[in-house]
């Protein structure tokens, strides 16, 4: 099962001064506070140091605080809700669902920086990392030591979240690069709901 996440970024030269550095995080922050909900598409490419990159694609939505829903498309589907309570992974072919309390999933992964809330510096060590591209670039690291990501680049253009990057453990590379994104639009309550079909094996963990 795909990892959610479902998760944002400015410039700054690397031998910056802490007042520029001050600043650049200042309007991460602003970014993100300023963000009550996305919706829109995403591309995802998981590069491994063995065989052919894996990509997939489709829609996601997301609803601060704690909700979202991150839908593959393709290559297959699989669909990934958060209700702010509990976080269900469904996958049609396999005719299973599991579903885990969120507890402090949103703290420790990526989602935090896209449906959590504002705390980023108790949760990541950030850094302004160089413009690439009329794109601004943060490094966050999580604090935990046993959060999912190692290492995570989030990009910002305009504003607007466009391009994230995720590191794991096993140093396997995603990127998810987001297209047609509509920010603080009025979202269905629907779309973070998730009831398993009758037919579907439920797993709780």
């Amino acid at each position: 099962m795909k990892t959610l996440l479902a998760t944002l970024a400015l410039p700054l030269a690397l031998l910056a001064a802490p007042l520029a550095h001050a600043d650049t995080l200042d309007a991460l922050k602003s970014a993100l506070s300023g963000t009550t909900s996305l919706q829109g598409r995403f591309t995802q490419t998981v590069s491994q140091h063995k065989g052919k990159p894996q990509q997939s694609a489709g829609d996601f939505a997301i609803q601060r605080p704690g909700k979202f829903r991150w839908a593959y498309a393709t290559p297959y589907e699989q669909l990934i809700v958060g209700d702010g309570n509990e976080v269900w992974l469904y996958d049609p072919d396999l005719r299973q669902a599991t579903v885990k309390s969120m507890g402090n999933a949103l703290e420790s992964s990526p989602a935090a920086l896209l449906a959590g809330d504002n705390a980023l510096e108790k949760n990541y060590l950030i850094k302004p990392l160089a413009s690439k591209n009329g794109v601004d670039w943060f490094e966050a690291r999580p604090r935990q030591e046993d959060a999912g990501f190692s290492n995570i680049r989030l990009g910002l253009k305009n504003g607007q979240v466009v391009e994230m990057e995720l590191v794991d453990r096993f140093e396997q590379l995603t990127r998810i690069r987001f297209d047609g994104v509509k920010r603080n639009a009025r979202l269905d309550a629907s779309l973070f709901r998730f009831t398993p079909p009758k037919d579907v094996d439920v797993v709780r963990e």
